[in-house]
């Protein structure tokens, strides 16, 4: 009796191990024949935003180029670069004695005429008149006389010849004050003198011509310049804009008066308002881009010609929207797609139709409900394939990355 009992218990143990063994192995065939895991997401409402995104620089609406006029040299510069000038604000001077005598001369000559030479001719008419007044009376009375019976022909001759010579001097006269008159030939030839040299003076002195921020500074005092060679260059005051170089994919949402956020790559934590307004008529064909130029309302004093900046122009919006991550989209051909729906633990197709696309999330018209899940389509599930699902919480556009490509990231898969 002894023997069939240590035999049974011997057994036991390897019936023991025998079983774990093939519990094991069971385990392990199970676990391998579970549907991977793949990532998915909730489909529910949101409020969606398109936009195009783009990287350009800041522009004024023209450039200045400030010269002189005449070859002088500098004795005096007066702004420097940064500086803001109003429009005739002296810039710099350069040595102007010759032109200041010329000036001098001219000026002096004038008023001789005004102060001297005038009062002289006015004093001579005046005499002439006088004269030819006398010479005329003095006529009158040798007339008389020889009418009378008394008197000889020759003192009525000699009568007659002072006051031809008498109203001679008189026309003189008036002609010499007239040359001298105010308004007249002479004053008007001096003004002329005055006036000429007072323009070749002013050249010394080299103005702006239109106000705006001095950018760039090319003269130093002692420096000789010669007509022509650009001094400064003044970026003309007007609204501020960006000027932005977009992808022809994404033109097609753009329009006049859209608004736009942008952030400067300087102050990347410094955001300000723009607006869309200038549209390229072409798409220039060595870069595919258009040209999109943003209006800034209230540049902050901050903001510097030529800076870099990144502008998110708001194409539309569309408050509770239906949603779908852009990632799980395949198969897009305009607004219609399809998406990979677990249904009885397999991925099934399902077409839906789009609407408004966005960064990062598209807006589904049909197809799909509220709480449905779909799969992210790079996930490399093929339809029909076992799959088990793991939730992603939906991207947000804030989350997102701005595209270097100036793209609207819907890519085609």
């Amino acid at each position: 009796m002894s023997a069939p009992q240590n035999s049974s218990r011997s057994l036991l143990p390897r019936v023991l191990w025998a079983v774990l063994a093939l519990a094991i192995v069971a385990a392990v065939l199970w676990w391998r024949s579970r549907p991977p895991v793949v990532p998915g997401y909730k489909i529910e409402t949101s409020n969606l935003v398109q936009n195009v995104v783009a990287t350009g620089y800041v522009i004024t609406p023209s450039r200045v180029q400030v010269a002189s006029e005449i070859t002088g040299t500098v004795v005096k510069r007066l702004v420097d670069r940064g500086a803001h000038v109003k429009a005739g604000q002296v810039l710099l001077e350069l040595r102007a004695d010759q032109t200041t005598a010329q000036l001098d001369q001219a000026s002096a000559a004038l008023r001789q005429l005004v102060e001297q030479t005038r009062p002289q001719a006015a004093a001579a008419l005046a005499q002439a008149k006088v004269q030819l007044d006398q010479a005329e009376r003095d006529l009158q009375r040798a007339q008389g006389v020889f009418d009378a019976g008394g008197g000889s022909a020759q003192q009525l001759e000699q009568a007659q010849t002072a006051v031809r010579n008498a109203r001679q001097q008189r026309d003189s006269a008036q002609a010499a004050y007239a040359a001298v008159a105010p308004g007249g030939a002479q004053e008007r030839a001096l003004q002329a003198a005055v006036n000429a040299a007072s323009a070749v003076n002013a050249r010394n002195v080299v103005r702006a011509g239109v106000s705006g921020v001095v950018l760039a500074r090319n003269v130093e005092v002692g420096d000789t310049v010669t007509p022509g060679q650009a001094l400064f260059t003044l970026a003309m005051d007007g609204a501020t804009e960006i000027l932005l170089p977009v992808n022809e994919q994404s033109i097609g949402n753009l329009q006049l008066g859209q608004q736009a956020s942008c952030v400067a790559d300087a102050y990347p934590n410094r955001s300000f308002a723009a607006q869309v307004s200038f549209l390229a008529p072409q798409v220039d064909r060595t870069t595919g881009t258009l040209e999109v130029r943003l209006r800034v309302p209230a540049p902050p004093p901050w903001l510097k010609q030529d800076m870099t900046v990144s502008a998110n122009i708001v194409t539309a919006q569309q408050r509770d929207a239906l949603v779908v991550p852009n990632d799980a989209l395949r198969n897009i051909d305009g607004s219609h797609a399809s998406v990979l729906l677990p249904r009885d633990g397999r991925a099934q197709t399902q077409a839906v139709t789009l609407g408004l696309q966005g960064l990062t999330l598209t807006q589904v018209l049909s197809g799909l409900q509220s709480g449905q899940t779909v799969l992210a389509a790079g996930s490399g599930v093929a339809p029909g394939a076992r799959v088990r699902v793991q939730l992603q919480p939906l991207p947000t556009a804030a989350a997102s990355a701005a595209p270097s490509s100036n793209d609207l990231p819907m890519p085609g898969r």
